[in-house]
C-alpha cells in the first residue's frame, strides 16, 4: 500500500493516493486549488508510458562506425540497447576525446525547456554543474519566451526576473483598477503553469474580482479568446506585428490631451524629450497619429482615440503578451507600452502602471511572499563562449561566423558535442527543417531524456532518465506559496536513473566524481538544500520546520504571510532612494547605452519598424496569412502530448489550426478537414478548426505537436516546421516565431499516419 504524499509540477500541485484497482498510483488535483488544472492527472497513464525509454540505447551506425558516422540519418536510424556500463563509458570517452582534441569550447552544454519541478532533480542545473567541473561548456543566455524582452528591459525599467515576480497582485487590481487593456490578451491556458510548480491557480478568479468590482477589461489581440477564453468587455482586433504603431498613436492622443501632466516624466524618467520628435513626426516627417496607426493596424482611429481618452480618465493597467516580444524588432513593443504607462503616470499607484505578462505564467499578480527556494550549487563556467538561445541552429551551421548581441560582436564556436538534458529543441527552436540539417554538424550528440520524444530520436546516445514521480525532491516555485516534499511514488520504469545518478557516473570515468557529488547521496542532497533554504529564509522573518518535519508533513504553506503588492511602488515614492536597476536609476524612455550601441534596428527609443514578412512584401502575395504559434491548451510546450487529455485535443490524430470561415470559405475548406500549411521554409498538415474568434488574414496552430516530419511533409502540425529563423533584432537575437506568413489549402492526397508517438526500431544485441 502506498500511503498519502505529494508532488509538484509545472502544471501544479498534486496529491497522491494508492489505487487498489489499478497497478500505479492516482494523482488528484491540490484540494487547496480553487482553480485545478487537468494537464498531468494522467502521465502514469499506460499510454504515456509506452513512450518511455527503458534502457540506453545508441544510434545503430555510430555504434557500428563510431562518432560522426551517418549524421544524417540521425531521426531516421534504428538504436541498439546496451548497458549502462557499456552507455556511460561510451559517453565518457566522447566527452574526453573532444575535450582533449578540441578543448571544452566545443561543447554545447544543451537544457533549454521546463524540465523537472523540483529543485534537486533539475537536468539543467545538474548539466552545468557536471561541466562546469569538467572544464567548462558553450552555454545559451536568454530564453526563446523572452529573448527580446530579456535583453531589453534591464535597460528601461527592471530585468525580466524581477518584473516576473514584482507585478502588482490581483487583490489590489480587484480594488482599484478601473480599466485593464491587454494587448495580446491575457490567455488563462497559460496561466496554468509556473517553473516549480503552480500552487493555487488565480488568473481566472483575479480576473472575475476585477469585473466585479467595476474595470472594464479591453483585449487587443488577432484572437478573441486570448482573454479570458473570450470573455473580455471588449475585444479590438489589430492585425499581427502592428501593436507598436497603435500605442504610439495613443501616446500621440495623449500628448496633445489637456490633461497631460508631464511631472511623472519629469521626475521618475530620462530621455521623453528625445522621444518626443519622433511621435510628433519632427524626425521622421510622420505624425505618429490614430489615423496613421489606423492604415496599419487595421484599429480605427476613432476607437484608438477614445482609447486614449479612457485611459487618462481612469485607474488604467496597460498589460503586455509575451508573445508581442517574440516577432520582428519584438523589443518595441514592450518598450512602448512602458513609454505610454509612464506618460499617463500612473506607474508604482495601486491598480495602475503596466504588467509585462499577465497571463503568461501564474506567478503574475501573486500576492504569497517573496521568498528564495533550495537552489544546487553549479560552480563556475571557464568556458566564455555562449550564444543567445535561438541562434542555435546559426552556431551549427556557421562555426566562426559572427554575431551582434547587445552591444558587443561575438563569434560562434566550432561546436563537435551536443549534450542535452532537460528540454526539447525540436519543439522550441524555429524553422525546424534548418534545424536538422545544423543537428547533423555534431560529431556526437548525448541526450537524457524520458520518453522518446523527437530529440531523443535524433540523438546519437539515449540515456534514459526518471520522471518526477519516480525520485524524492523538494518541489518550489517563486511566489506560488507553497515548498513540497516530493516523494518518490513509483518505482523508475525499466533501467531509467536520475541525472544525478547519470552525470555522477560520467564523473566517476572521469575521475571527477568527489567534486561532483561532494560524498552526498540523493537524500544527503536533499536534506543539505533544505537546511541552507531554511536559514535564508529565516532572515525573511519566517520560521520554517527541520526537515524531518517537513518530510513528514509533506508541504509548507506560506500563504498566511500573504501580502497586497504594488510594482514599483517604491520607486514612485522616492525614486532617489529607491532607484530602478537601470543606468539612470529611472525608467529610460530613450536609453543612452542602447543608442551608444549604432543599431538601424533598435535605435535608443521606440520606434515603428516594419516586420521581415510584411503586408507590402512579395511573401505576402504568396502567403496572406499570418501565422500565430501560441502555447498549447492541453500540455505546457511539448511536455505529454503523448498522454491521452493532450490527444483529445486533436483532429484526426493531428494539433488543430484555427481559420475565420471566411479564409476557410476561400479556400474551400471545412470544419475537421486535414488541411496542408505551407511556405518557402516547409509544410505541415493540420485539423481545420473554423472559428469566428480569430480575425480574418490569421491562423493559429499551437505549439508543441511532436515533430513528426514525413518525405516531404511534417504529418502531426508542428508549426516551427514553418517559422523563421531569424533573431528579433541584432540588440537581443531572440526569437521571432510571431512574425510568420502562410499559405493553407485544404490536403487531397492519401492522408500519412501519424507516427509521432511510435517509438523508433530498437535492437538488442551484444556490444
Amino acid at each position: 500500500m502506498i500511503e498519502h504524499r505529494y508532488s509538484a509540477a509545472h502544471w501544479g500541485i498534486y496529491e497522491i493516493d494508492p489505487n487498489p484497482s489499478e497497478d500505479r498510483p492516482k494523482l488528484r488535483s491540490f484540494s487547496l486549488d480553487p482553480d485545478p488544472n487537468s494537464i498531468g492527472l494522467d502521465q502514469l497513464d499506460p499510454s504515456v508510458t509506452a513512450l518511455r525509454i527503458a534502457r540506453p540505447a545508441i544510434r545503430e551506425s555510430w555504434l557500428e562506425a563510431g562518432a560522426g558516422t551517418n549524421p544524417s540519418k540521425r531521426g531516421r536510424e534504428r538504436f541498439v540497447e546496451v548497458d549502462w556500463e557499456t552507455a556511460l563509458d561510451l559517453a565518457a570517452s566522447e566527452i574526453a576525446r573532444i575535450s582533449a582534441s578540441h578543448g571544452n569550447e566545443a561543447i554545447f552544454g544543451g537544457s533549454y525547456g521546463w524540465s523537472s519541478a523540483g529543485r534537486f532533480h533539475h537536468a539543467q542545473s545538474h548539466l552545468h554543474r557536471f561541466y562546469n567541473n569538467v572544464g567548462g561548456y558553450v552555454r545559451s543566455v536568454d530564453s526563446y519566451s523572452l529573448g527580446a524582452a530579456r535583453v531589453l528591459m534591464p535597460y528601461i525599467a527592471a530585468g525580466m526576473d524581477e518584473s516576473n515576480v514584482s507585478h502588482t497582485s490581483w487583490d489590489v487590481l480587484a480594488a482599484h483598477c478601473e480599466l485593464f487593456v491587454s494587448f495580446g490578451g491575457m490567455p488563462l491556458k497559460n496561466t496554468r503553469v509556473s517553473p516549480g510548480g503552480a500552487g493555487r491557480h488565480r488568473a481566472r478568479d483575479g480576473l472575475q474580482r476585477m469585473r466585479n468590482a467595476g474595470a472594464h477589461i479591453v483585449n487587443i489581440s488577432p484572437v478573441k479568446d486570448s482573454l479570458e477564453d473570450g470573455a473580455s468587455d471588449e475585444w479590438i482586433p489589430i492585425r499581427p506585428n502592428t501593436d507598436t504603431a497603435m500605442l504610439l498613436a495613443l501616446a500621440h492622443v495623449v500628448l496633445n490631451d489637456s490633461r497631460f501632466d508631464r511631472s511623472f516624466l519629469d521626475s521618475h524618467t530620462v530621455g521623453f524629450d528625445r522621444f518626443l520628435p519622433y511621435l510628433t513626426g519632427v524626425t521622421d516627417g510622420i505624425a505618429k497619429t490614430p489615423a496613421w496607426a489606423a492604415r496599419i493596424t487595421g484599429v480605427s482611429a476613432v476607437r484608438i482615440e477614445r482609447l486614449a481618452r479612457e485611459m487618462l480618465g481612469k485607474r488604467t493597467m496597460l498589460n503586455i503578451a509575451w508573445a508581442l516580444q517574440r516577432a520582428a524588432h519584438g523589443e518595441q513593443p514592450f518598450w512602448m507600452l512602458v513609454t505610454l504607462a509612464a506618460m499617463l503616470g500612473q506607474i508604482g499607484l495601486p491598480g495602475g502602471g503596466y504588467g509585462l505578462g499577465y497571463g503568461a505564467m501564474n506567478t503574475m499578480g501573486s500576492s504569497h511572499p517573496r521568498v528564495p527556494g533550495p537552489t544546487l550549487p553549479q560552480g563556475r563556467n571557464a568556458v566564455s563562449a555562449f550564444i543567445p538561445v535561438a541562434r542555435f541552429a546559426d552556431m551549427l551551421l556557421h562555426p566562426g561566423g559572427t554575431f551582434r548581441y547587445n552591444g558587443g560582436l561575438h563569434r560562434y564556436p566550432d561546436i563537435r558535442l551536443v549534450h542535452w538534458a532537460g528540454g526539447n529543441p525540436f519543439h522550441h527552436h524555429q524553422n525546424l527543417n534548418r534545424l536538422r540539417r545544423a543537428w547533423e554538424k555534431p560529431e556526437t550528440i548525448i541526450v537524457h531524456e524520458q520518453y522518446w520524444t523527437p530529440v531523443a530520436r535524433h540523438a546519437d546516445i539515449v540515456l534514459p532518465a526518471t520522471i518526477s514521480l519516480e525520485r524524492d525532491d523538494i518541489g518550489f516555485a517563486t511566489r506560488e506559496g507553497y515548498l513540497i516534499a516530493m516523494r518518490r511514488a513509483v518505482a523508475p520504469y525499466g533501467d531509467a536513473r536520475d541525472d544525478f545518478a547519470i552525470f555522477s557516473g560520467l564523473a566517476r570515468r572521469l575521475g571527477l566524481e568527489a567534486d561532483y557529488t561532494e560524498g552526498l547521496e540523493v537524500s544527503g542532497w536533499l536534506r543539505r538544500l533544505y537546511e541552507k533554504n531554511r536559514l535564508q529564509v529565516a532572515e525573511a522573518g519566517i520560521e520554517l520546520p527541520d526537515f524531518n518535519d517537513f518530510w513528514e508533513t509533506g508541504f509548507i504553506d506560506y500563504s498566511r504571510h500573504d501580502r497586497p503588492h504594488v510594482m514599483h511602488a517604491d520607486f514612485r515614492r522616492d525614486p532617489v532612494s529607491c532607484p530602478l536597476p537601470t543606468p539612470s536609476g529611472k525608467i529610460e524612455i530613450f536609453s543612452e547605452r542602447i543608442a551608444s550601441f549604432g543599431l538601424e534596428d533598435c535605435p535608443g527609443h521606440p520606434v515603428w519598424r516594419e516586420p521581415f514578412e510584411w503586408l507590402g512584401h512579395a511573401e505576402a502575395k504568396r502567403y496572406p496569412l499570418h501565422l500565430l504559434s501560441d502555447q498549447p491548451v492541453r500540455r505546457l510546450h511539448s511536455q505529454l502530448d503523448q498522454s491521452p487529455y493532450s490527444r483529445a485535443g486533436k483532429i484526426s490524430g493531428r494539433e488543430p489550426v484555427y481559420l475565420n470561415p471566411k479564409d476557410a470559405a476561400k479556400r474551400e475548406i471545412a470544419q475537421g478537414d486535414v488541411v496542408e500549411l505551407f511556405n518557402d521554409r516547409g509544410r505541415c498538415l493540420a485539423g481545420a478548426l473554423l472559428s469566428e474568434a480569430i480575425m480574418p488574414g490569421v491562423v493559429r496552430l499551437s505549439t508543441g505537436a511532436w515533430f513528426d516530419p514525413g518525405d516531404d511533409v511534417e504529418k502531426h502540425g508542428n508549426p516551427n516546421t514553418l517559422t523563421l529563423d531569424r533573431g528579433a533584432s541584432t540588440l537581443s537575437q531572440g526569437c521571432s516565431a510571431q512574425t510568420c506568413l502562410v499559405e493553407v489549402r485544404r490536403f487531397t492526397g492519401p492522408v500519412p499516419p501519424v507516427s509521432a508517438f511510435t517509438p523508433p526500431a530498437i535492437i538488442v544485441k551484444e556490444v
